[in-house]
């Protein structure tokens, strides 16, 4: 039985990377690919099929930790139901931009995850400049698609981010994202064990009493922990 980093992706196109470590890849673009199986129910804020709704409490959440959600769709991966999402958040240690993109496939008490993640480098915000001088400042920001009018904080939302403009900008991180989004997408295949287990429900309850939700997106870029794989084998450390 074959399993990435494992997890229930059982195959996966990994042209132009180099693996660094279990279940992480590097390419020489600068981009960083992760495989994820977390043991527990999604964090989502909605089942995939609500897709305004999950759209909705998706954009406030990113919001609210202080990043934008560029971008979310629900699509098939190997005949499940994902979530394909492209998010931006503030650099911590410098200024600039990083850009998160992903595959959650969740199921009722479970989730898998295929993450591709890239940072600007110097100089930064060449795009958005470039593309708020042809637009216009009056036609450059916009209420987001997906806010239903809410105002929210969080990095702001504007025509540079838009897919159109990604041609005039090939080695830019946030095209790089995406296009490796386009790419790896159709070249997942999953275990059957996972592909028959229930769907994602939607969130449980919250317990009595006050308690902070996980952020609804991929986060910040990190180094995937040690796991026991989600066949939890007791051997495996």
């Amino acid at each position: 039985m074959t399993t990435l980093a494992r997890t229930p992706v059982t195959g996966l196109d990994l042209t132009g990377f180099t693996e660094q470590e279990p279940g992480v890849w590097a390419d020489p673009a600068g981009l960083l690919l992760s495989v994820h199986f977390f043991p527990l129910v999604p964090d989502l804020p909605a089942p995939l099929h609500e897709v305004e709704r999950l759209r909705h409490a998706t954009t406030r959440g990113v919001a609210a930790s202080g990043g934008g959600l560029v971008e979310a769709a629900v699509e098939s991966l190997d005949g499940v139901p994902a979530l394909r999402q492209l998010i931006k958040m503030p650099l911590r240690s410098r200024q600039g931009q990083a850009f998160l993109g992903s595959w959650t496939l969740p199921k009722d008490r479970c989730s898998t995850v295929v993450k591709v993640q890239a940072a600007e480098g110097a100089p930064t915000g060449l795009r958005e400049a470039l593309v708020m001088q042809e637009v216009g400042p009056a036609d450059y920001f916009r209420p987001h698609p997906y806010a239903g009018g809410d105002r929210l904080g969080g990095l702001p939302y504007h025509v540079a981010d838009l897919e159109q403009w990604d041609p005039r900008f090939p080695d830019h991180p946030l095209t790089l994202v995406r296009a490796a989004l386009h790419r790896l997408g159709p070249t997942v295949t999953l275990h059957e064990q996972f592909k028959s287990l229930p769907p994602f429900a939607g969130p449980t309850p919250p317990p009595p009493g006050p308690a902070t939700a996980p952020p609804p997106h991929p986060g910040p870029a990190a180094t995937p922990p040690r796991r026991r794989g989600w066949f939890r084998r007791k051997d495996v450390p």
